[in-house]
């Protein structure tokens, strides 16, 4: 049986409507269900301590349980990496972090894009690292850790938690023309065990490991941060050395995968200003020297801006230098 001309044209005007209709419900609907995390490192870490009190505040704003999975491995790139393959439907989140989304790019070779397969949700929090030591090194400071390592050229170990660890150990040792060995590990926190160990002599690690200076486990050299951290009064910053290069603000960021709607990415997003929002998460990150990005900067267009300035900075540096991940 024909259809009439006029009735066959409305019905196909109404299915070629379907998928922008379907997109939009989708948007209004969401979440119907619970949102998996990434956090690319392994537990301990600061990313997945930033990632659990995220989740916890996202859960109360979106209604739904919001689950973080730790991915390992490659420097967080196989973690990442599983984000940019998942649908865009805005289940399956990423815990990014300047290493994941900037570093890898020139330090691995990935079967993804980080500038172009991810859609940015919001920064979370930005943070200094610490050049750090086991608790049997002999020197007591900066100057006298940087003779003790030229006198045993490529004897100390170091633990590497990810790429920015790669970056500042390459920079570290160019710029005082010392040699030692990187160990690749799952993030700072195995690291840090190992450190407290005595089974590695040097790592770059992440303020949560606070406790472990203070019980006397470690010893702390430098601190990447422009200024000295409040909690730690006594430790220099690189530029206070002579070592500029090595002035570095990590930061954490919420991605989805590319093909993301806005309205879904819109809704992700408030749930993160209200969780920053939040006084027990605000005073509970900042107990571990996380800098909350203030309201104002807690975009998808901030991020974005992030990633994009990043990549331009530290990606020449990364080829001139000729720095890889093991």
């Amino acid at each position: 049986m024909k259809l009439p001309r006029r009735r066959l044209l409305h019905l196909a005007a109404g299915a070629a409507a379907l998928p922008a209709v379907s997109r939009i419900a989708a948007g209004q609907t969401y979440p119907a269900h619970p949102i998996t995390m990434i956090v690319p490192f392994a537990a301990g870490a600061g990313a997945d301590l930033v990632g659990r009190v995220l989740a916890e505040r996202m859960r109360v704003s979106l209604g739904q349980p919001v689950i973080v999975e730790n991915v390992t491995g490659a420097g967080g790139s196989i973690g990442a990496g599983r984000t940019a393959r998942a649908r865009p439907d805005g289940y399956t989140l990423d815990l990014g972090h300047m290493a994941t989304h900037v570093l890898n790019g020139a330090l691995y070779p990935l079967q993804y894009d980080v500038l172009n397969d991810f859609v940015p949700i919001s920064p979370v929090a930005s943070y200094p690292n610490l050049l750090v030591a086991r608790k049997t090194i002999p020197a007591r400071d900066i100057q006298e850790l940087i003779a003790w390592l030229k006198a045993n050229p490529n004897k100390a170990t170091a633990g590497i938690g990810g790429g920015t660890y790669v970056l500042l150990a390459a920079l570290f040792q160019k710029e005082t023309a010392t040699t030692f060995s990187l160990l690749p590990y799952r993030g700072v926190a195995p690291a840090r065990q190992d450190l407290i160990a005595g089974q590695i002599d040097l790592s770059f690690d992440v303020p949560e490991g606070l406790s472990q200076l203070r019980a006397g486990n470690i010893k702390a050299y430098a601190v990447t941060s422009d200024a000295r951290l409040a909690q730690l009064p006594d430790i220099p910053t690189f530029a206070e050395i002579g070592l500029p290069s090595l002035s570095l603000s990590n930061w954490y960021g919420l991605f989805a995968p590319k093909g993301t709607s806005g309205e879904i990415i819109a809704k992700l997003n408030a749930a993160v200003v209200d969780a920053l929002a939040n006084p027990a998460m605000r005073s509970r990150l900042g107990e571990i020297e996380m800098n909350l990005f203030p309201r104002e900067r807690q975009t998808p267009e901030v991020l974005d801006a992030i990633v994009k300035a990043d990549a331009a900075k530290w990606w020449p540096i990364i080829k001139e230098f000729r720095i890889k991940a093991e």
